[in-house]
């Protein structure tokens, strides 16, 4: 197979006395080439690409890459490119969607939309900042600390609490499909040696023992959604699961509530890290 397969690419030698070489792909005109590339995987086309000059042409041609774009992606020039971009400077498909597969925030920094470079698909992160938590101005509770274990390298602290109660809400367009919402928490407070060493401190670490967590989502169009745990392994950055929902009206924004409740006057509780609330394909939550 392989044999055939490097005859089928074989390029002409012109001027010889050996006769000339089947024709390969290519011969075919770009726009054949550009057909075929969109059945293929972008990483796919991008290795094609890189074989000659005539299909580095065909790869560029806008159709190949909108068809590799979610049904939503003018919703997300418009969010996260058209800020940043020169407002006479018309972007390629292919740059659109390069733009949008790296880390793309929006709201002041408090989210954060990307696409995974395979599938094309949207995931979203939202910071604890842009959640409401109760008591999170009193720095007897709770307070924001550094860290690079956090994309927005901010996470929020709670040192001690009655009433743990994290709030949530967006509206957002997402193609149609089926996501999952989780909430991104560790038992301890992230720290560095100053040699670099990665520890957790979880001499905090109380109370979530005595009632499990409650966390809940509920949508626009009636969809609810939730689940209870006991918040258990520390020192470990843990996605919890909340549930999933479906979008199926394509470029329709869809409000999302989603809550995080520990409601238990009896012990405090403290020691937790909040990350960020993520959305991804729910395909990608195992992942």
């Amino acid at each position: 197979m392989g044999t055939g397969f490097s005859a089928f690419f074989a390029i002409e030698t012109s001027g010889s006395s050996l006769p000339p070489s089947k024709p390969g792909l290519g011969d075919l005109p770009d726009n054949c080439i550009s057909s075929i590339f969109t059945y293929l995987d972008p990483p796919e086309i991008c290795k094609f690409s890189r074989l000659n000059r005539t299909f580095r042409g065909a790869s560029l041609a806008d159709f190949v890459w909108e068809s590799k774009l979610p049904s939503n992606y003018k919703f997300l020039v418009h969010k996260v490119v058209n800020e940043n971009e020169k407002p006479d400077k018309r972007l390629s498909k292919k740059e659109i969607y390069a733009h949008l597969c790296q880390p793309n925030r929006l709201d002041g920094g408090t989210k954060e939309v990307w696409l995974d470079k395979t599938s094309g698909k949207v995931f979203l992160s939202i910071s604890s900042k842009a959640l409401r938590i109760t008591g999170i101005d009193d720095r007897r509770y709770w307070n924001f600390i550094s860290t690079e274990e956090s994309r927005f390298h901010t996470v929020a602290y709670l040192q001690q609490i009655w009433w743990v109660e994290v709030l949530g809400e967006l509206e957002f367009e997402f193609p149609p499909g089926s996501y999952s919402l989780c909430f991104r928490l560790q038992l301890g407070k992230p720290t560095t040696t100053r040699f670099g060493r990665r520890i957790c401190a979880v001499d905090q670490v109380h109370g979530w023992d005595a009632k499990p967590v409650r966390f809940q989502l509920a949508t626009s169009n009636g969809q609810r959604a939730s689940s209870e745990c006991y918040l258990k392994q520390q020192g470990t950055w843990i996605h919890y699961h909340v549930g999933d929902f479906v979008v199926e009206n394509t470029n329709m924004p869809i409000k999302i509530k989603f809550s995080m409740v520990q409601i238990d006057c009896t012990h405090t509780k403290g020691g937790l890290c909040l990350d960020s609330v993520l959305i991804c394909p729910s395909e990608f939550r195992e992942r």
